[in-house]
């Protein structure tokens, strides 16, 4: 028997749709303004688990471009059919204020491994889109309908549409087959069909603390649904928890039978500056669990009993490892490593594995604050206690000419250590920007250290839970701390509630360029280590 501690991808992969093809299991999660747009995992025992190239990849599957903070890639919907492999997602262009424009497409592929189709486009009337394949042959689109009209509720119940995959296009009747529960907020539906019932599983409570799972069923797909009168797991009633907001589920079995739900969760540093209402900073984002899970009077209920999910669970699979990523790596090949990943833009269009051989070069393009065409490459941070180290080259003509590191939420939350021209001197400098909910400061006692002509050195941060520290070196041997330490609570979706905002992404930590003259100025990255802890 293997055990595993929750999370099992740690660090931002929320909204996880877990499917099983055979004896090989898929995890795919959102990533928001993140590039590649869907992230994709594979297992044999369920424990062990390998990233898989994403599979939009090009501009023409997902345009993100001017996308805001927190849009992009929404809960998508991995599944299986006859060979194909099915993926619906949502591409959010707009969420703030009462609309919601939310564009609904699928993609599919006969290798998850492999390249995906050019998109179908679905609809746009809600986010969180999923497909049911029925066992007489028939498709179903299902997704939450998004209502903008003051006196009505927002959240205006589940849709259902039949797909026509020969044409390519929805066909049929649009209806509402669920309202949901007296909790609200009833989205990121996924039907499935056992002992003659159809059962939706949904989500219900919003993202943050009063996040749960529901099931309903029918026995006709079109409804009517009845609500199971206890939720399958949440964590809002148990504020003691280690793991908080729990929700947003898809469901899956083992060849022998063995239920589980893959579900998410965030896990809060405590401390007593939090906003009204919540529990501490997630830093990390909201990560991707398993439970087991079994059927009990028609219902699904947690193995381990009551609502609560447990802190770890275990697999009867034979056990397939992987081999571990680098710690340090030095872009030695002609391909970014999966796990780093750029915003809103293909890595081919701000930067190059090839222009010098062993460097990641990435071409300065507007500000780290744009949504529109902004060169960053960051993975992202899965630990509370970290360590981030790369090594730059640089040759800055004006201030106007940046290139760093960044330990960065969105354009409205990030910290940013970095290498400029400072014209005065006539020298090269380092300085450091941080940016709080809408607010720039400089961090006391020491913003800006001029470092003569020098063209290399190597920036670091360190994280400690909510604090951070940088450091910079001349030599890669001797460091020394810049800007003192650094309160990075605002890397949290709790941060964006104290404003009265929504986020709900996760920390990433990287390098970024900017070249504010359009010169397109580059910067070479020998090295990238992380150390997480």
């Amino acid at each position: 028997m293997l055990i595993k501690k929750n999370p099992v991808l740690t660090g931002f992969h929320p909204d996880p749709c877990i499917l099983r093809v055979e004896n090989d299991y898929y995890l795919a999660t959102s990533t928001f303004q993140w590039f590649g747009g869907v992230e994709l995992y594979h297992s044999r025992d369920l424990v062990n688990w390998e990233q898989l190239p994403c599979p939009l990849r090009r501009t023409s599957q997902l345009d993100m471009q001017g996308n805001p903070n927190s849009g992009g890639v929404w809960a998508p919907c991995l599944s299986y059919s006859d060979g194909v492999f099915y993926l619906i997602y949502t591409n959010v262009k707009n969420f703030h204020g009462i609309f919601k424009d939310t564009h609904n497409y699928l993609v599919t592929a006969t290798d998850p491994r492999g390249e995906w189709s050019e998109p179908i486009y679905l609809n746009s009337s809600g986010f969180d889109p999923s497909l049911f394949h029925d066992d007489d042959g028939k498709k179903y689109l299902l997704n939450m309908r998004w209502d903008h009209r003051m006196e009505k509720h927002d959240f205006a119940g589940i849709l259902m549409q039949e797909y026509d995959p020969k044409a390519k296009k929805l066909v049929g009747e649009i209806k509402t087959i669920y309202r949901g529960t007296e909790i609200g907020a009833t989205e990121a539906p996924h039907l499935y069909k056992k002992n003659g019932y159809y059962y939706l599983m949904v989500a219900e409570g919003g993202t943050m603390y009063n996040h749960g799972v529901r099931l309903a069923r029918s026995k006709n797909v079109w409804g009517e649904y009845e609500s199971d009168p206890c939720p399958i797991l949440t964590t809002r009633n148990n504020p003691e928890k280690y793991m908080q907001r729990t929700g947003h589920a898809s469901y899956v079995e083992t060849p022998e039978g063995q239920g589980y739900v893959a579900y998410l969760s965030a896990r809060p540093i405590r401390t007593k500056k939090v906003p009204t209402g919540e529990l501490g900073y997630s830093i990390l984002g909201r990560e991707t669990c398993l439970a087991p899970v079994k059927w009990e009077n028609g219902w699904l209920r947690l193995e381990n009993g009551g609502v609560v999910p447990p802190e770890e669970y275990y697999s009867n699979l034979c056990e397939v490892k992987y081999p571990k990523e680098n710690e340090r790596d030095v872009f030695e090949g002609d391909l970014l490593p999966l796990k780093y990943k750029t915003l809103r833009l293909p890595f081919d269009r701000i930067g190059s594995l090839t222009e010098r051989k062993g460097y990641l070069r990435i071409y300065g393009k507007e500000a780290i604050t744009s949504p529109s065409e902004q060169s960053m490459v960051a993975r992202r941070l899965d630990a509370f206690c970290a360590t981030a180290t790369c090594e730059l080259e640089f040759e800055p003509k004006t201030f106007q000419q940046m290139a760093g590191l960044t330990v960065f939420y969105d354009t409205y939350n990030f910290f940013y250590l970095y290498m400029s021209r400072d014209e005065e001197s006539d020298e090269n400098c380092l300085r450091i920007i941080v940016r709080d909910s809408l607010k720039f400061y400089n961090p006391i006692p020491e913003y800006r250290v001029l470092i003569g002509q020098n063209k290399r050195v190597w920036l670091r941060a360190e994280i400690n839970e909510l604090s951070l520290k940088f450091y910079y070196s001349l030599n890669g041997e001797e460091y020394i701390e810049i800007g003192g330490v650094l309160d990075c609570s605002n890397l949290s979706d709790e941060a964006y509630v104290a404003i009265g905002h929504e986020g709900h992404t996760g920390t990433f930590i990287g390098m970024a360029v900017e070249d504010l003259t359009g010169k397109k100025a580059y910067a070479d990255f020998k090295s990238f280590e992380y150390k997480g802890k």
